[in-house]
């Protein structure tokens, strides 16, 4: 059974329902500290979020409870040396690192804990350090993600006035020289340090004394600079990243989201990787500070958003399954419906059994303006239900003539298109006139035995005019 772990809560930060810490073992048997969240309703899948340096799980509850409410079972967790899982050195506050490989064998240890009770499809959530160590876990073979959301990951460490090229080789001698655990900047600097004006993190007052109330509530939670161990670290890691082979075989969407004032982490670095992942996507935030989740809302809000674009096509919502089910009895519907009006064609399709016969011209010739003329068919077969023998006997008596008369008119406007058809166009003329020579005596069969023409709708009549043809 799992060991329970404690969330830390204070009046403005207080934990979202439906959640429980634990601790797990991660490498070399290391206690790590874990929370798992469940929402209300239907499930869509899970979040394995994965904060940043100095980060612990309770920073994230704001966030937690967004993707709670967007339908998500949420992971989190404090990677080692930092919020309660075991540090790495017995002062505390020293932000410390053995190299990359014992994070992503926690990393691993985490998602094999975890893994019965977190929902498929599976959706990683990285800021900062977390969202580098996530894709170096994914560059080193973790395929279980069907998505990547990753905030000012650090893919490239900002240096200052210092080349990174120098700032390299400080951290390698100074651990050749036995100074792994002394601080970068010689100073260890103030953990509980609450000054907002000046910082470097976020522009919003309230999420940043949001997080220094949690550290003052559970000191245990902070942590101070970082050591020389853990800037080669992060050196080594980026560099592995940096390599475009590297990032090629990830080839599930991955969103990078970037600070446009970022001063921790370097920028173009993010757009090579975005432009080097086959779904790799970027989207800037203006004027936001390196913490993109902790800014202000309009800034907040723009990640939000590729968040919901995001897991859109990586995990849509239930709702949207039973869409297509339900879409499919009315569709089968209509295609019992569509053969009955098929029989209403057939008549129609009965006019170019003629030009099957003969050729298809004649029917494109008479289109223009002969056009007309068949729909005066239809209006007869339309006066036909309103006067069936009156209606019917004034064009018997008027086709004769108007055949009569029409006859020539056509020869003459099928002349005025001669010279736009050349000669071809004369031939579909004269056969043209054919058809109209047999549509009169049809006209005339037809005042003789009215009831053919009204029948025509009929599937009797169909029959019979193939046999007159």
């Amino acid at each position: 059974m799992a060991e329970l772990a404690p969330l830390v809560t204070t009046p403005d930060a207080p934990a979202p329902p439906g959640g429980q810490a634990e601790w797990f073992r991660g490498a070399g048997g290391a206690r790590l500290r874990a929370a798992l969240f469940t929402p209300e309703g239907r499930v869509r899948g899970t979040i394995i979020l994965s904060g940043g340096r100095t980060e612990p799980i309770e920073k994230y509850y704001e966030t937690i409870g967004d993707f709670l409410e967007r339908g998500f079972v949420v992971l989190a967790h404090d990677w080692r040396g930092q919020g309660l899982s075991v540090r790495e050195l017995g002062d505390r506050h020293k932000g410390h690192a053995r190299g990359y490989k014992a994070y992503l064998d926690d990393f691993q240890a985490l998602l094999r804990t975890f893994e019965d009770r977190a929902p498929k499809p599976w959706v990683a959530v990285g800021h900062s350090m977390g969202g580098c160590l996530t894709l170096l876990a994914m560059a080193h073979g973790e395929r279980r993600f069907s998505g990547v959301m990753l905030s000012a990951p650090m893919l490239g460490v900002k240096t200052g006035k210092v080349p990174l090229k120098r700032a390299r080789f400080a951290a390698r001698m100074n651990i050749f020289m036995g100074r792994a655990n002394r601080y970068v900047l010689g100073q260890p600097g103030d953990p509980f340090a609450d000054a907002f004006d000046g910082n470097i993190l976020t522009h919003d007052r309230a999420r940043f004394a949001r997080t220094c109330g949690l550290i003052a509530a559970e000191p245990d939670l902070a942590l101070g600079a970082p050591t020389w161990a853990w800037l080669d670290f992060a050196f080594k890691a980026t560099a592995y990243l940096a390599k475009p082979e590297r990032l090629r075989e990830i080839t599930v969407p991955v969103v990078i989201v970037s600070a446009e004032d970022d001063q921790l982490v370097a920028n173009a670095a993010l757009e090579a990787a975005a432009r080097h992942l086959p779904q790799g996507k970027l989207v800037r935030v203006p004027g936001a500070y390196h913490e993109i989740l902790m800014e202000t809302d309009p800034m907040r809000n723009i990640f939000l958003r590729a968040f919901d674009a995001l897991t859109g096509r990586a995990a849509p919502k239930p709702a949207n399954a039973p869409k297509p089910v339900a879409a499919t009895p009315p569709a089968a519907a209509p295609v019992a419906e569509a053969p009955k009006p098929a029989p209403a064609p057939a008549p129609v399709a009965t006019t170019p059994t003629p030009v099957a016969e003969a050729p298809k011209p004649p029917p494109a010739a008479e289109a223009p303006t002969p056009v007309e003329a068949k729909p005066a068919a239809p209006k007869a077969a339309a006066k036909k239900p309103a006067a069936p023998k009156p209606a019917v006997k004034k064009p018997a008596a008027k086709a004769p003539a108007k055949t009569a008369a029409k006859a020539p008119a056509p020869a003459k406007k099928a002349a005025a298109p001669k010279p736009a058809a050349k000669a071809g166009a004369a031939k579909p003329a004269a056969k043209a006139a054919k058809p109209a020579a047999t549509k009169a005596p049809a006209k005339a069969a037809a005042s003789k035995t009215s009831a053919a023409p009204k029948t025509a709708a009929p599937k009797k009549p169909a029959a019979k005019k193939p046999a007159s043809a």
